[in-house]
């Protein structure tokens, strides 16, 4: 596990900026760590935690089974409960209660100092969890701003202004409520404050400006290609199907949730842009190099409401 979070957060350059962010986005949900946890973490785990979180979580009453393909629903049933009907159910229940993350009030910003060539930033608006209302448009939304070379964030930061190499925004949909970020790495002789006023420019445009027919129509085919593309196996519409079932709680959207999106119009696009995308709901990280001395080029890390 050691190996796999240098390999994933701390070699990569810009790999601790997330982690970051969500430390800082949260105060009280478990979405603030990190699943594979710090080094602290990791070097001080003891053989009876694996135990207890594995009687806790890996037992049969905390299991869903899917089971896809060209099959006898009897003849399958029958063999479920002759291979795991003996299985007893776990001494010990998960947790039940995760605090609710309280709305966040101010703009909240960190300024880190990181072993990198160029400078960048990310920020983080909280939104609500995957399969409400709101995250339909939200989902087509990120599309919009940031799905592909022609999108407007992309567009606007790297060929338009060519003030970044790279930009992206994205929404994290999960089972609880999280987090819509953007994150840019900026060309060089660039600070981060010009990389976030360009995204503000695109942010207010998307609250104040109408979504055309034509570039919501783009987002909606391209969330169907997505539903094309992860139901194209027996595995992966068992994935899909297990997700509607567990994350969603209705297996049946497996087969209806297209629609929702399908139903989504350029209003509704307004309508979640002006109700998240908000100062005082946006958690920012900036991230600038260390001089060729060393030396940091802003102040220690900081944090703290705008």
């Amino acid at each position: 596990m050691e190996e796999e979070r240098r390999l994933r957060f701390d070699n990569p350059p810009y790999g601790t900026v997330v982690e970051t962010l969500y430390q800082h986005a949260y105060t009280v949900h478990p979405y603030q760590h990190m699943t594979i946890g710090s080094m602290h973490d990791l070097d001080h785990a003891k053989l009876e935690d694996v135990r207890d979180f594995y009687d806790t979580y890996y037992a049969p009453n905390n299991a869903t089974l899917v089971i896809v393909g060209d099959m006898d629903p009897q003849e399958t049933e029958a063999m479920i409960r002759k291979y795991f009907g003996s299985l007893a159910r776990g001494t010990r229940l998960p947790a039940n209660h995760i605090p609710q993350e309280p709305p966040q009030t101010a703009k909240r910003v960190v300024k880190l100092q990181l072993n990198v060539a160029l400078p960048a930033f990310i920020e983080g608006y909280h939104m609500p969890a995957d399969g409400t209302p709101d995250a339909y448009p939200l989902r087509l939304a990120s599309y919009i701003l940031s799905e592909g070379e022609s999108s407007r964030i992309y567009r606007r930061l790297v060929y338009d202004k060519q003030i970044a190499l790279e930009a992206e925004s994205s929404g994290n949909f999960t089972e609880d409520p999280n987090l819509f970020f953007v994150f840019a790495v900026l060309n060089q002789g660039h600070a981060p404050a010009e990389g976030e006023a360009e995204v503000e420019a695109e942010l207010t445009r998307l609250k104040t400006q109408m979504v055309g027919d034509a570039e919501l129509q783009k987002a909606k085919n391209q969330t169907l290609r997505d539903f094309i593309l992860s139901r194209q196996t027996v595995q992966t519409r068992g994935e899909e199907l297990g997700y509607a079932a567990v994350i969603l709680k209705d297996a049946n959207l497996v087969n209806t949730e297209l629609a929702r999106f399908l139903a989504v119009t350029p209003a509704d696009i307004q309508r979640v842009a002006q109700k998240f995308f908000t100062a005082e709901n946006m958690t920012l990280v900036e991230v600038y190099p260390k001089n060729a001395e060393g030396e940091k080029q802003a102040g220690g890390q900081t944090a703290g409401g705008q």
